[in-house]
C-alpha cells in the first residue's frame, strides 16, 4: 500500500546510480588538461619561440623565460593522454574517433560509425 502510494505522488526511487558526464576520474583529469591547453597552448608556443631565437635580446627572452614558468604544467601536449570516450582506456585507441578499438568495432558492427565499413572478401 505504501509503494502504490509512492507512484501516486510521482516520487520514483532511485534505482540508477547518478554519474557524471565522465566515465572516470581519469577522464575528468584529462578534459581538465585539454581545456588548459586549449587557453594557455597558443601563449606557451610563442613564448618558446621568443626564448629559442637567438636573433632578439637577451633581455626579451628572459622575461619570456619568466612567462613560460607563470604558465599552468598542464599546458603541454604531451601530458595529455589519448584515452577512449566512452570506456576511458588508455590502450589501443583509434584516433580518429578517440574510441578504444574494442568500442571501435562494436560500434562498426551495428553501423553506428559513419564512414566506417566491414571488410568483406
Amino acid at each position: 500500500m505504501m509503494v502504490h502510494n509512492i507512484f501516486m505522488f510521482g516520487e520514483l526511487p532511485c534505482v540508477q546510480q547518478i554519474r557524471n558526464k565522465w566515465p572516470d576520474f581519469r577522464m575528468k583529469k584529462d578534459a581538465r588538461k585539454r581545456n588548459t591547453l586549449k587557453e594557455y597552448g597558443v601563449y606557451k608556443l610563442r613564448y618558446n619561440a621568443l626564448r629559442k631565437n637567438n636573433i632578439i635580446p637577451l633581455e626579451i627572452q628572459e622575461i619570456a623565460d619568466k612567462e613560460i614558468y607563470n604558465c599552468p604544467r598542464d599546458a603541454s601536449i604531451t601530458r595529455i593522454v589519448q584515452r577512449c570516450q566512452v570506456t576511458s582506456r588508455p590502450r589501443g585507441n583509434v584516433k580518429r574517433w578517440r574510441l578504444s578499438r574494442i568500442v571501435f568495432r562494436h560500434l562498426a558492427d551495428y553501423n553506428k560509425l559513419a564512414g566506417v565499413q566491414r571488410a568483406m572478401w
